[in-house]
């Protein structure tokens, strides 16, 4: 009888603990290409704003770096315009995104929401370096950025800086999945190892 209260008074206790315990919410991670377009968005904003502070204290014209990103269709006038206007400005900006979306690409691809910090600053900055590298040592003068002219060696690190430091800013970190907690009852002491080796004994005997 000793031993059937115990099991029945257990079996209880286990119970009442699964229904306190709270689940994990299932939280469903971004397709790739939201996370292209986020991380690629906000590397472009920002280094975007880069380019132009520098443009404003090297040029005197804040439009001027951005203008010269639409060289791509206005070659070599582009590099020349200093106003802000819906040709070579909005032009200007649309490259430098779908450049931006491009490289995030490939920095995505690499799963750095997966990684550390250590892993995804080292994602980050390899593919600004690539980008770099691309621009002003592979691909033809006309498709480059063009707005070196305009900012001068600073400014051209401190964009490519900027870059890398939007991709790494719009990766959420690695997160673990937290521990289930389980709610203790009022008045209630889970049993001891020792309870249950005794109350195997006594149903031997």
């Amino acid at each position: 009888m000793t031993t059937q209260r115990q099991r029945v008074a257990q079996c209880t206790a286990n119970q009442a603990a699964a229904e306190h315990q709270h689940p994990q919410p299932c939280v469903r991670e971004p397709s790739l290409p939201v996370r292209v377009l986020r991380s690629g968005s906000v590397a472009s904003v920002l280094s975007t704003l880069v380019v132009t502070c520098f443009s404003r204290a090297r040029s005197r014209a804040a439009a001027a770096g951005t203008n010269a990103a639409s060289q791509w269709f206005w070659y070599p006038r582009a590099r020349d315009v200093d106003r802000p206007s819906l040709k070579y400005t909005a032009a200007g900006y649309a490259v430098h995104h779908a450049s931006s979306l491009f490289w995030a690409a490939g920095y995505e691809a690499m799963r750095p929401e997966q990684a550390r910090l250590s892993g995804r600053i080292a994602r980050a900055a390899g593919i600004a370096a690539l980008a770099y590298i691309v621009d002003y040592h592979v691909v033809p003068r006309r498709l480059s950025p063009g707005f070196e002219h305009r900012i001068g060696a600073a400014g051209i690190l401190s964009a490519y800086a900027a870059f890398a430091l939007g991709l790494l800013a719009a990766t959420p970190g690695q997160t673990r999945p937290a521990k289930p907690r389980t709610a203790v009852m009022p008045g209630h002491r889970p049993r001891r190892p020792a309870r249950k080796v005794q109350a195997v004994r006594s149903q031997d005997r």
